[in-house]
């Protein structure tokens, strides 16, 4: 199922944009600020990460998104029906494509990153022939300076994505691979958990500035048996055809890092119609309130009275 977003006009492709926008600026100069009050749901086209582990389906999945165009950082496009930039060996390749897509004149109407964790080591490398050393870890003398001067490379694509979301009306996913971290809960002992193939800085900003996070994995089930010499040993079997049903986490978990702002269900199966679907049931919430009735207490009591 195929579901066009919003497409918004593309300033200086018609002129009564341009147009448009300075007479709204010139009017708000003389309108109070109360009546720029946006009220009520406000519909964009979506921010989606989504992330998992090789092979699982993350590229396949956004090539069913609205007339799609990626941005490759890495290779595995080559069996996938898809339009696609050439592959991307820096970060100035990244961006000469974000360019080209916000300032040309194009059809597509979703964007995909493929994948951020690539992207990461291009803005590292960036960095690193900034400050003329050989890792991230040694930039501006290290102490960990490298990661948050990456996040200013992280905020220019973040906003170039974002003028192709609001100016361009495109959908915007971006893919990475997983990793099993260990999180330190201040209220449980340490336990692991997957989460973006990002530094830590990195995966708090984009987890932030997304609309979904969203895990792509596997049902599995798992059972102990005894593995002899006293000691037992855990099989995990794939849940489903295939090696186990692939399946969409929206909501985090101790097992993995995930969020949604569409009060998703808490697993999806993996798959753009799913996915979509449940977007715009959501969007379009039935408001069915059931009325409160008035039930006045009566006084039987004449003594009250």
């Amino acid at each position: 199922m195929r579901v066009r977003f919003p497409r918004l006009p593309f300033a200086g492709q018609q002129d009564g944009y341009e147009i448009a926008t300075d007479k709204h600026r010139h009017k708000g100069t003389n309108m109070s600020l109360l009546e720029h009050i946006h009220t009520g749901r406000r519909p964009s086209p979506p921010r989606l990460l989504i992330y998992g582990t090789e092979g699982i389906g993350k590229s396949t999945t956004a090539a069913q998104a609205p007339n799609p165009i990626f941005i490759p950082t890495e290779d595995g496009l080559d069996q996938i029906d898809c339009a696609s930039f050439p592959l991307a060996g820096k970060l100035a390749d990244v961006e000469a494509a974000l360019h080209a897509l916000m300032h040309e004149k194009h059809e597509f109407e979703t964007v995909v990153l493929d994948s951020v964790d690539w992207l990461e080591r291009l803005i590292w490398d960036v960095l690193c022939e900034q400050y003329g050393v050989s890792t991230i870890e040694k930039v501006d003398g290290g102490y960990a300076k490298g990661y948050t001067h990456a996040l200013t490379h992280w905020r220019k694509v973040l906003n170039d994505l974002n003028t192709l979301r609001t100016q361009r009306g495109m959908c915007v996913i971006l893919l990475a691979h997983a990793k099993v971290e260990k999180f330190e809960d201040p209220e449980h002992a340490a336990y692991d958990r997957y989460s973006p193939r990002l530094h830590k800085h990195a995966t708090a900003l984009i987890t932030e500035w997304v609309d979904a996070v969203l895990f792509a994995t596997r049902k599995i089930i798992t059972k102990t048996e005894d593995g002899g010499f006293g000691r037992d040993r855990t099989i995990a079997a794939g849940l489903g055809k295939d090696g186990g049903e692939r399946v969409l986490r929206t909501v985090g978990s101790p097992a993995c890092v995930a969020k949604n702002r569409y009060d998703l269900p808490g697993e999806l199966a993996l798959s753009w119609s799913a996915l979509v679907q449940a977007l715009t049931v959501n969007a379009n919430p039935a408001r069915h309130a059931q009325p409160v009735e008035n039930k006045t207490p009566v006084n039987t009591n004449p003594k009250e009275n």
